[in-house]
């Protein structure tokens, strides 16, 4: 059943593969739909997996000066403000026994990590290959090297694996000791055990006023699966992984094809 116009008051959506387009870009019409429901009195809630230190820029460009829950559900941020309101990290020392453990599984795998705070690093070892060319990165010399600062999140990538078949034998080796994400193309992470875009969104609308029961949640990657079960209503994108569309209430356009603003459209009229 298609979600009904004035139901919510809270709009969450993720950024790459959802309201982004190719580019990193939001589109004139997206533009024109979030201002619809920000003229309506709801909230836009960016929801993303990227740290603070790479969504900024975005939303400077889209004069979003609300919260965001960045990095996986382990920070949120005030945009406004620009400062972190909270965060949680990743143990170093359970982060090196947790990769141990998957290369007892797996054979050998290449690591980055994102650095906590809002001007963290991302610090990739040798081998370790970006999945996304715009993101700004930094080559360490050994793996040691990315242990050198406070982390929220490991990113892993597998010579030959593919990104499922990491993340199933990933929680298999560290199952109860930090949580495991698949967050796009060439991304399988480890967060703070209990850290997802669930718990990340439940902090920033408690914090905002707002409940599950008046939130709808845009979405395209299994990381996203946690934040359509809290939300009241799931919208996956054409272009979604078949996870998230197992457990989606609707499956929009593409977000080439402005899937989100499609929905607003009809939501906010």
């Amino acid at each position: 059943m298609a979600a009904t116009p004035s139901a919510y008051s809270l709009i969450a959506t993720d950024l790459d593969g959802t309201l982004l387009r190719h580019g990193d870009v939001v589109s004139a019409r997206s533009r024109a739909a979030l201002a619809r429901v920000a003229a309506a009195g709801a909230q836009h809630i960016v929801v993303t997996g990227r740290p603070v230190p790479q969504v900024r820029h975005l939303l400077v460009e889209l004069d979003y000066r609300g919260l965001a829950v960045c990095g996986q559900g382990a920070q949120v941020y005030d945009a406004g403000a620009d400062a972190v309101v909270s965060s949680r990290t990743l143990d170093l020392e359970l982060a090196d026994t947790a990769l141990g453990k998957i290369e007892a599984e797996v054979g050998e795998v290449f690591a980055a990590v994102n650095q906590d705070g809002a001007d963290g690093l991302m610090l990739m070892e040798p081998g370790y290959e970006l999945p996304h060319p715009m993101l700004p990165a930094v080559r360490a010399g050994s793996r040691a090297e990315l242990w050198s600062e406070p982390i929220n999140k490991v990113l892993l990538r597998h010579a030959s694996l593919t990104d499922d078949a990491l993340a199933t034998a990933a929680r298999s080796a560290v199952h109860g000791l930090v949580t495991v994400t698949m967050a796009g193309p060439g991304t399988v992470e480890l967060q703070p055990l209990g850290v997802d875009k669930a718990a990340g969104l439940a902090l920033a609308a408690r914090i905002l006023g707002e409940c599950a029961a008046t939130t709808i949640a845009f979405g395209d990657m299994p990381n996203d699966i946690p934040m359509f079960r809290w939300a009241a209503y799931g919208v996956a994108m054409a272009n979604a992984h078949d996870e998230l569309k197992a457990v989606a209430d609707e499956v929009t356009c593409s977000n080439e094809a402005e899937g989100v603003a499609v929905v607003l459209e009809r939501l906010f009229p």
